[in-house]
This record gives C-alpha cells, sequence and structure tokens, in this order.
C-alpha cells in the first residue's frame, strides 16, 4: 500500500552507500531534509528539490578532520578550503593553544604574529580575518552561526587564555593562583558557548614573531593540571596537547603527565607522533615501547590518543632565502639569506665548507638555541629538477644516492650543485620509504592512533596535507588494503 510519497531537499540515488558504522554496504537512496541524513531506504516514490545519479559511486558520510588551524581562515573562506576538496566536512580548529578567540583589541597584532610564526599563515591572509567582530570565544562563535559552509568545531588556546589574563607577562613567567581561577573562569565560559575542548604546547618549536616561548610554554604543569579539572566539570571534549619531549621522542616523565591529565580532566588527551623520532616521523622508533604507554594509559582510565600521520610528505624545497625548512642549521640558513657574491665565496670557501658538510645532520637540538625541528634528512631529499642540461642525470635521486655513486658527502652534493646552478635547484622531500609504510600500516591499527592528520590552513609553503583523506582512502584502502572500504570510512 502507498500513502503520499515523501518529500526530501535532497535525494542521492541509486549509490551503494556506506554508512560509517563499519556496516556492509548496500544499494539504497538517501534522503535528506534540513541539512541532515532523514532516510536511507529505496525512495523510487519520493520527490525532493533536487536528486543525485550516484550509479557506479560511493555514498558516505563526509570525512573528520582532527587537526587543523582553520579558525582564522574560516572568517573569510566558510568552506575550509582546501580540506573539504578531500571530502572533509568536519574541521576541528584551534589546536597548538592558540586560537582566534579569545583575544582582546590590543592583543591582535601579536595573536597575528603566533600564527605568522608557528604556523606561517601568510600575514596578507591574517589580514582578511573580521578580528573587529568578535573578542571572546563566545563573540567568535557567534560570527559563525548562518555562514558556515562545513561543521566548525575549535579548541580554546591556552596561550590565548594566558595571554588574556596575563598580558605580555604570559611568554614571562608562571602565574599566580588568581591568575590561573581567572583562566578557569574563562576556560568555563568558553565550553559553556560551545568550545571542544582545550589546546597547548610545550612544545620547544613553538615560538612567538619575537623569537620568545608562546605562552603556553611558561606555564607550570599544576596549572595546566587546574585547566584540566575544569574540563572534568563539564565532561565533554578533549585536550589536544603537545608535550616538551614530542620532538625527539616522550619520555617517561610525560607519558606520566599525560596520564595525570586524562585522570584529573576525564577525557581524552590527544597528542602527535607517539613511537617516533619528533612529532612529524613516522611511529619506527619507539612503537612497542609507545602500546605498552598506551595500555598503562587505558588500564589508568586515563585514554590517550596520539594523531597518526599516514599520508607521506612531500614537499618542494628550493634553497632560497625563503626556504624554512633548513631553519634549525644555522650556517645553511644564513647562507641562503646571503647576497649572490657572499654566498658563492661562501660556498668556496674551505672552512665554512668543512662546517656545512656535516652541519645538516648535527642540526641544532638546544631549544635556547633556536628551533630544534629537524631539516629533510638526506635519504629523503631528491633531485625534482635541475636548471643545467649536464646534471639531468641526477634527476629522480636522492641526496644520499647521488652521494654514494660520486664518493662525495651528502653535504657536498649538495653545495656544489647549489654553486653550479646559481641555487636554481629544486628538490623535493619525500618521507615515504619501506619501513616508513610499515611502521604506519602497523601503527592504524591500534584504536588509540587517530588516522590523519593535517594542518588544514597553515603552512602553505610547505604542504599542509589536506589532502590526507583522498590518500588514506586511494592509497591505505584501495591500493594496499590495509582496510576494507567500511571500515577505511569508518
Amino acid at each position: 500500500m502507498t500513502g503520499v510519497a515523501e518529500h526530501f531537499d535532497l535525494l542521492i540515488r541509486n549509490g551503494i552507500v556506506v554508512d560509517g558504522t563499519g556496516l556492509p554496504r548496500r544499494r539504497l537512496d538517501v534522503g535528506i531534509r534540513d541539512g541532515k541524513v532523514a532516510k536511507f531506504a529505496h525512495l523510487a516514490e519520493a520527490t525532493a528539490d533536487e536528486e543525485i545519479d550516484a550509479k557506479g559511486c560511493i555514498v558516505a558520510p563526509g570525512i573528520v578532520d582532527p587537526h587543523t588551524h582553520y579558525d582564522p581562515q574560516i572568517t573569510f573562506d566558510p568552506y575550509a578550503t582546501v580540506s573539504c576538496f578531500h571530502g572533509v566536512t568536519t574541521v576541528l580548529a584551534g589546536n597548538c593553544g592558540f586560537s582566534v578567540a579569545p583575544c582582546k583589541a590590543e592583543d591582535r597584532e601579536y595573536l597575528k604574529g603566533i600564527f605568522a610564526r608557528v604556523e606561517e599563515m601568510n600575514p596578507i591572509a591574517l589580514g582578511a580575518v573580521r578580528w573587529d567582530e568578535f573578542e571572546t570565544f563566545d563573540e567568535f562563535l557567534q560570527t559563525r552561526k548562518g555562514r558556515l559552509g562545513i561543521n566548525f568545531a575549535c579548541y580554546v588556546g591556552h596561550s590565548n587564555l594566558r595571554r588574556w589574563v596575563m598580558g605580555d607577562d604570559s611568554h614571562r613567567r608562571a602565574a599566580t593562583e588568581d591568575e590561573v581561577r581567572q583562566m578557569r573562569a574563562m576556560l568555563a565560559e568558553a565550553l559553556e558557548a560551545g568550545a571542544a575542548g582545550l589546546s597547548s604546547s610545550a612544545a620547544a618549536v613553538h615560538m612567538d614573531i619575537n623569537g620568545d616561548p608562546v605562552p603556553s610554554r611558561l606555564a607550570e604543569r599544576s596549572e595546566f593540571l587546574a585547566l584540566a579539572e575544569e574540563l572534568g566539570r563539564f565532561g565533554k571534549g578533549s585536550i589536544t596537547f603537545l608535550p616538551a619531549s614530542s620532538i625527539g621522542g616522550l619520555n617517561e616523565e610525560d607519558k606520566d603527565y599525560l596520564i595525570e591529565l586524562g585522570k584529573r580532566s576525564g577525557v581524552p588527551v590527544i597528542i602527535q607522533g607517539l613511537g617516533g623520532r619528533n612529532k612529524v616521523d613516522a611511529p619506527t622508533a619507539t612503537w612497542e615501547a609507545s602500546v605498552e604507554f598506551l595500555d598503562r594509559a587505558t588500564a589508568a582510565g586515563a585514554p590517550v590518543y596520539s594523531l597518526l600521520i599516514s599520508r607521506p610528505f612531500d614537499r618542494p624545497v628550493v634553497f632560497s632565502p625563503e626556504c624554512p625548512h633548513y631553519a634549525a642549521v644555522a650556517s645553511w640558513h644564513a647562507m641562503m639569506r646571503l647576497p649572490k657574491a657572499e654566498r658563492d665565496a661562501m660556498l668556496r670557501d674551505p672552512a665554512a665548507r668543512d662546517e656545512m658538510r656535516q652541519a645538516v645532520e648535527n642540526y641544532n637540538r638546544d631549544p635556547k638555541k633556536g628551533t630544534i625541528l629537524p631539516p629533510p634528512l638526506w635519504t629523503a631529499l631528491f633531485v625534482d629538477h635541475v636548471a643545467n642540461d649536464r646534471n639531468a642525470g641526477l634527476q629522480g635521486k636522492s641526496v644520499a644516492e647521488i652521494a654514494e655513486e660520486t664518493g662525495k658527502s651528502p653535504g657536498d652534493v649538495v653545495l656544489d650543485l647549489l654553486l653550479d646552478e646559481d641555487m636554481a635547484t629544486e628538490f623535493r622531500w619525500r618521507t615515504e620509504t619501506p619501513e616508513w609504510a610499515e611502521a604506519v600500516r602497523v601503527a592504524q591499527q591500534d584504536p588509540r592512533m587517530i588516522v590523519g592528520v593535517s594542518d588544514g590552513g597553515a603552512h602553505l609553503a610547505k604542504d599542509d596535507a589536506a589532502d590526507w583523506s583522498s590518500y588514506f582512502l586511494r592509497s591505505w584502502v584501495l591500493d594496499r588494503g590495509a582496510w576494507t572500504l567500511e571500515e577505511g570510512i569508518r
């Protein structure tokens, strides 16, 4: 018996539905009403304002990107471009301890400087943010109502709380008990307004535009634990945190600290790079010990999760004043910024060459002397395009491979090529190796590893990895078969 035909805003017909629960795929229609999925069924008699024929296609839920920095961009780009082009329909922003709000009017330039320095956002783009529309976190969220093209959630940044309460002292000293109470009250207000939780960073790579530590790095552990307790009062959201030892490998002290944060808050604690030598490394160095730590945290009722970079780096590298990859290698960083005559003289100077030959392998590891973010390893740096035809045979080879063939050190290979081609050689930083692939294959099977991950909205001069979701489905699900399609989408 048929009744009145159902009507939908949108009907997606004839597709194969993979619904995200892990259930087997089904050939069904999807009816959408008021922006939400209203029905999975055979809807032959239904009508709609708009229809899509999905014959031959998979119909699946949108992808959630749990680590982005779209909170500045979302104020003038409601679709979170370019993540939206890769199936992402939900983004979590405000990571790494800084968010676009709360921010007093007099602190806007300071906050712009953090976004520009840490997340390498273009000052011109930051100038497009409508800072005058909000100061508090609640005001920021209110400005987004009716103006979003994706689902948007945002953490409140620990550095923002400190800056609001402590001003310039926020990146100079620990907070007083009264200042911590004020930060707790601000966090509570943000959570009431709809914040996704709290983000923070103790990582030595995070500096403001003046070269000072970002405010969250000056917080004593008692301060952050007090904020975690405030989260516990609400019982929702999560903590996303970059511990100090995330660059170099998580130490036992930080492991205990993460478990305590989970106990105090009662919410998941999300970190980066677990098992790797640094926060952007594959989990190859200490994976077995990492699983033991995750098991210990779970047993303690303090679940810890780690973001997992499941798509390898593939970044252009050009040795120029704008190159961001060698900031931890003082001599190379300085060489790229010299006038041509001085630079060529440096590249020919035996004493300078002696230092530079091994400098990349011995990059800075002392936070007091500047950034400690590792540069590209010679095994991962490939010649992508040469300027002189006589060097054409080098294209596609890694620097390490060329060094082995020529009997030179890898440093000399690059220095000679830069001198020969007047710095015009183009390289690529590619991290995929058999070791990387096997490590990521194993790690992503642990349910406490969160597959991803991008820095959407940031690092556009490098590679924000906003296409990680397309890579995951293509490479790990379809090509490598690490997951069934149903499980991969789930």
